[in-house]
């Protein structure tokens, strides 16, 4: 579904992501992990077409998505419906008045039916358990319950794949479980998941392989999960713990 070939993207004259060959299928769970700095951020964003590469080639279900095509409005509404991108930091997600009219906004955006747009976001306010604030502004909101506005903001456009950039990110643990769980039912139904994380305690039966970026900005290892992250000598040597 998706295919990184020698794939590289260069900001300002700095390497941000060097000679990436990557392929990803329909309904995996992949960590993306490595240290700070080292690409996992700007791997997703590039995921998203909110950058292209530099050099190189990235493929989506046999499209391959560069400047030129994301430039294209209905191309783009289209591809945005497919996959969903859940920054790490909330604030920068959230822009509306209310919590419904978060949810709302993307399925109004591609047009659909009020009935339907009204079923999606009450489907969704459930779902994460925030039925209750559905009329508060997101700004007074708490970190977690930013963090479930947004996930949900997403969900209500039911996109394939999910891409998350470090979800646990300012959430308390009983969030942390919470949503673990969810992403774990969401691969059972069938998305794909792809998430930065470094918060491997609460992450557990979440992931099926692992992605490693190391601090040049290149992928080390490609592996199953659980094998990297039994590896403690090998985390410790790339700075991942």
């Amino acid at each position: 579904m998706i295919k990184l070939e020698q794939a590289s993207f260069t900001y300002k004259s700095k390497q941000a992501l060097e000679d990436i060959n990557i392929h990803i299928k329909e309904g995996e769970s992949i960590a993306i992990i490595g240290p700070n700095g080292s690409g996992k951020s700007t791997f997703l964003k590039l995921l998203n077409g909110i950058i292209s590469p530099s050099e190189g080639k990235y493929i989506f279900d046999g499209t391959e998505i560069n400047e030129n095509k994301l430039k294209d409005n209905k191309f783009l509404k289209l591809f945005h419906k497919r996959v969903g991108f859940v920054f790490q930091n909330s604030d920068t997600q959230l822009f509306c008045s209310t919590v419904f009219e978060e949810i709302a906004f993307g399925p109004i955006q591609m047009g659909l039916r009020e009935d339907e747009i009204n079923k999606r976001v009450n489907d969704c306010l459930k779902m994460l358990n925030i039925e209750k604030i559905k009329d508060e502004h997101p700004y007074n909101l708490s970190g977690g319950e930013k963090k479930r506005v947004a996930i949900a903001s997403v969900l209500a456009l039911n996109p394939e794949i999910l891409t998350l950039d470090e979800p646990m990110s300012g959430i308390d643990p009983k969030g942390k479980r919470f949503l673990r769980d969810l992403l774990i039912a969401l691969n059972k139904s069938g998305k794909t998941i792809i998430c930065a994380t470094h918060d491997f305690q609460y992450v557990d039966g979440m992931f099926e392989r692992a992605i490693v970026f190391s601090e040049n900005h290149k992928i080390i290892r490609d592996d199953k999960y659980c094998n990297i992250i039994e590896d403690e000598e090998f985390l410790k040597e790339y700075n991942i713990i």
